[in-house]
């Protein structure tokens, strides 16, 4: 009997060492016909990415890891394609759309944002950009895409997410096309040092991972001046003191030179846009090491459509003295140094078409490893997230995108990614231009 009990026993835990063993996953294999360094632009042919659960567990010569190959793993072959590591979009606006802009946003409600968000974030995936910093959305909408993307619930990039984005009353980060009688503000109104420091607070008590302040005014918003400050500097002191102290990053929508300016002795840790940049705002963003988010493209897409858009005149007027003029400052910053971070403004054009940034990128001056870097090791380093996304490296989550041909060559090809990979899962193709939702509701 004792000898039978003991035999029990010895089976038993045999089976409990053999089960898990037989249930552990036998990891994805990535074969790449060349991957590209983005910190050196130097390619390596033939080589193999092996991949553990959602991270990047080896990269190397295929020939010196095929040995490491788990017999069960399952193999995707790019061998075909140049692979890099999945881009990023510090500047994207996922529950917005180009076509709900001007009055007709008056009639979107949250939950509705949130579901086109739902399917903009899927194409932005799809189109390449594996994690984004989504910079403004209403409702905390934004907040709830990123955790039902985490959740698994909805296929979507990784999202920094900045929830309602802090402005003035009567900023463009205000509502300033409903009449007085309604007396409504947006989430993201704060007047003075008190009231800024609260809203920072409250951004962060409901989810935001960074704060995004207007700084200036804007294009698309109804009566305001993109080329003056609107928060003092005393307010913008405070706001960006308030959320470093609790851990979160600034990004500063701001068009204007002052603004800009003052929004960098501030501390913010990107300019977005900068359109009127000037010599001692080049400078400035120099010495103390704030990234320009500049978002360049839209000026193509949306001078081309603006009569679909249902704006106003006022928004209209200000889009054909903004855009051009920032595309020669922005030149003027590439020229002199400035840390460059890739951002779109995804939403005054259809999301998906975020890539077409990168040539516009290089038709004003920068390298096309440069504009790549401004997509990968640049970006992360704004969010922060240098440890885990902007190169293949072990440890670093498996994001990679493949594309044909040479994009130091024609960064072009970087607009027709042939295959996404996100975590190590292949993301399914999404057919993106002209398929634009337009927001029925």
């Amino acid at each position: 009997m004792k000898r039978l009990c003991l035999l029990f026993l010895l089976l038993c835990v045999s089976a409990g060492l053999a089960g898990p063993q037989a249930d552990q996953p036998a990891g994805v294999v990535v074969k790449a016909g060349r991957i590209l360094d983005v910190r050196t632009g130097a390619y390596r042919d033939h080589q193999m990415i092996l991949i553990a659960g959602d991270r990047i567990r080896e990269v190397g010569d295929e020939r010196e890891l095929q040995p490491h190959v788990p017999a069960q793993a399952r193999v995707v072959d790019l061998s075909r394609y140049t692979v890099l590591p999945g881009l990023i979009d510090a500047h994207t606006h996922l529950t917005f759309s180009p076509y709900l802009m001007g009055y007709s946003s008056l009639g979107v409600s949250v939950p509705r944002e949130a579901l086109l968000g739902a399917r903009n974030a899927r194409v932005t995936l799809a189109a390449g950009f594996t994690t984004v910093r989504n910079v403004g959305a209403s409702g905390y909408a934004d907040v709830a895409l990123r955790d039902a993307i985490n959740a698994g619930d909805v296929p979507g990039p990784r999202i920094l997410a900045s929830a309602p984005a802090l402005g003035i009353t009567g900023g463009h980060c205000d509502e300033n096309l409903l009449a007085p009688e309604f007396h409504y503000s947006s989430e993201g109104v704060a007047d003075g040092v008190p009231a800024v420091m609260a809203k920072v607070r409250e951004d962060i008590k409901y989810g935001a991972d960074l704060i995004k302040i207007c700084a200036t005014g804007g294009v698309l918003s109804k009566g305001d001046n993109a080329e003056l400050e609107q928060f003092s500097p005393e307010e913008m002191q405070a706001l960006v003191r308030e959320a470093h102290r609790l851990g979160r990053k600034v990004a500063a929508h701001a068009h204007g030179a002052q603004g800009i300016r003052d929004a960098v002795l501030a501390g913010v840790d990107s300019i977005e846009h900068g359109s009127f940049i000037d010599e001692e705002g080049i400078q400035l963003m120099k010495q103390h090491g704030t990234y320009l988010v500049p978002t360049l493209y839209l000026d193509d897409w949306f001078l081309e459509n603006y009569t679909k858009l249902g704006l106003t005149e006022d928004m209209v007027a200000k889009a054909k003295h903004v855009m051009p003029a920032a595309r020669q400052n922005v030149a003027k910053a590439f020229r002199e140094g400035v840390k460059v971070a890739f951002g779109t403004d995804a939403a005054v054009y259809p999301h998906g078409l975020n890539a077409r940034e990168f040539a516009v990128m290089v038709k004003l001056g920068l390298t096309p490893l440069a504009a790549i870097q401004a997509a990968t090791i640049n970006a992360a380093d704004l969010l922060g997230w240098s440890d885990r996304i902007g190169t293949l490296e072990p440890g670093k989550y498996a994001d990679m995108i493949a594309v044909e041909g040479d994009p130091l060559k024609d960064v072009t090809t970087l607009e027709k990614v042939k295959q996404v990979l996100k975590g190590g899962e292949v993301v399914e193709a999404v057919l993106v231009e002209g398929h634009e939702s337009k927001g029925e509701h």
